[in-house]
């Protein structure tokens, strides 16, 4: 007996197909981050920064999906860029809070009406409604304890 017989074919597949959605969703915003010469996780950094304010290094790693020494490396160049500031945090001399500075906040506008065509092409094509359900059920899904 194979193993195929005793698992989903790869169509139906979850880690499989979250991977070909997140490729479909991605390759249009990777044209557009090679455009502008930045990575999918500068682009991450800028978008959460931009949305929450001032936050501690680990909120930025939760909500753009880096690990920690990844982000450490990746903000030390966003500050040589001007992308981004750090400061030591004033109680906890252990944490560090990252704003976006200005350049920043520059590149997402710069950057905008390109984001949100490419949001408004799968919206359009997919409908407003199945796209709300999606990301629900996404939101539930990573509730999961596995």
């Amino acid at each position: 007996m194979t193993i195929q017989s005793h698992t989903k074919s790869t169509s139906r597949s979850l880690p499989i197909a979250l991977l070909r959605a997140r490729e479909t969703v991605m390759a249009p915003i990777r044209d557009m981050l090679q455009g502008i010469q930045l990575t999918e996780q500068k682009w991450r950094i800028l978008r959460v920064l931009d949305e929450l304010g001032e936050v501690e290094q680990s909120t930025i790693a939760n909500e753009a999906c880096l690990l920690l020494p990844s982000l450490t490396r990746i903000l030390r160049t966003m500050e040589a860029e001007g992308q981004i500031t750090r400061r030591q945090d004033s109680q906890d001399k252990r944490r560090t809070m990252v704003k976006i500075t200005e350049e920043g906040r520059r590149i997402l506008k710069e950057n905008l009406e390109t984001s949100l065509a490419i949001s408004n092409n799968i919206e359009a094509q997919m409908g407003r409604e199945k796209l709300d359900h999606l990301l629900d059920l996404l939101e539930e899904l990573q509730a999961v304890k596995v």
